[in-house]
């Protein structure tokens, strides 16, 4: 189910063809209907184009009823014929995640593919963080705007691996009921000072023009962490771990610091910003999220703790 969605390797972008087709047929057809896992959910998709990368079969596929900008290649484990047996088997997952959100949001069990697709990542509680979970109608009031809204938020492209990253976060956390261990080093602050420093060094860039974009990153998550970023399990560890007086920013790592960008579209579209400013606003933020990638192994812990409040830091232990 949700370990189908972990393929790293699925980027939005071009492909880069050249490599001789094989002599077995593609599984899947240009044009043909499909069913396409995406984080825990199973999604209604269109195969647009078919292509070989390092002697597999790799599929182009457009989400139906979503944005273009979610069109990616995927391999054939995250894709499933469309039949029947397999739409029963959509429907059934899609009543399950609902009626783990309605828990907490109420919000009807017969939600839209549509408007569950901000579940790519986040399953279990609708209020908190991800998929990766991207576009929110509800909340961020694009639901009244319809597609409209939604192509005034700034969109921000969130590397392949940063992608499955969110994911196995979202599974530690809401499926194997582990938690980041806290306080964590580097902690949100340090990750940011090392990006200033990084693009001191590498552009010659001054401190104050990078500097107030960190300083809105850090301001925007300290803001949002106890009301969007936190599943549901994780708020007993913050309420624990954080004093009043005390900025998130200085406890928590990369791990929370990423679901922010999940969340960040919908919050700046509260914000009247000029379409050049957007542009360039887009571009910075990206360049952000690739140092994050480029230092993902160092940034991010590749386990979770089982402790529900920890003291100290350190690197989780494989299951």
């Amino acid at each position: 189910m949700g370990n189908s969605s972990k393929d790293d390797s699925a980027t939005s972008g071009d492909a880069s063809g050249g490599d001789v087709q094989p002599s077995n047929s593609s599984l899947y057809s240009e044009g043909e209907r499909v069913l396409a896992y995406h984080g825990p959910r199973i999604y209604e998709a269109k195969v647009q184009k078919t292509e070989i990368r390092k002697k597999e079969w790799r599929y182009f596929v457009h989400y139906l009823g979503w944005n273009k900008n979610w069109d990616e290649w995927v391999g054939e484990d995250r894709l499933m014929k469309h039949t029947e047996e397999n739409v029963q088997k959509q429907q059934a997952l899609d009543k399950k995640q609902s009626v783990d959100k309605n828990v907490k949001s109420g919000r009807s069990n017969q939600a839209k593919a549509k408007s569950s697709m901000d579940a790519k990542v986040d399953k279990e509680d609708v209020k908190n963080n991800v998929p990766k979970g991207k576009k929110r109608k509800t909340d961020s009031g694009a639901e009244k705007g319809g597609s409209m809204a939604v192509e005034k938020l700034v969109k921000i492209q969130i590397p392949a691996t940063l992608k499955k990253q969110l994911v196995d976060d979202w599974e530690y956390v809401t499926q194997l009921e582990k938690l980041v261990k806290l306080p964590r080093t580097p902690t949100v602050d340090e990750i940011l000072a090392k990006y200033l420093e990084y693009k001191t060094k590498k552009d010659g860039m001054g401190a104050d023009s990078i500097g107030e974009i960190l300083k809105g990153i850090r301001c925007y998550f300290d803001k949002s962490l106890p009301t969007m970023l936190l599943y549901k399990r994780e708020r007993k560890q913050y309420s624990e771990v954080v004093a009043d007086d005390v900025s998130p920013s200085t406890i928590y790592g990369a791990e929370h610091l990423l679901r922010l960008f999940v969340k960040l579209p919908e919050l700046l579209a509260y914000v009247n910003i000029e379409e050049e400013t957007v542009t360039r606003l887009q571009q910075k933020l990206l360049d952000f999220l690739k140092f994050l990638q480029k230092n993902q192994s160092t940034f991010f812990l590749s386990a979770y703790d089982g402790a529900k409040v920890s003291e100290g830091k350190g690197k989780g232990k494989d299951d």
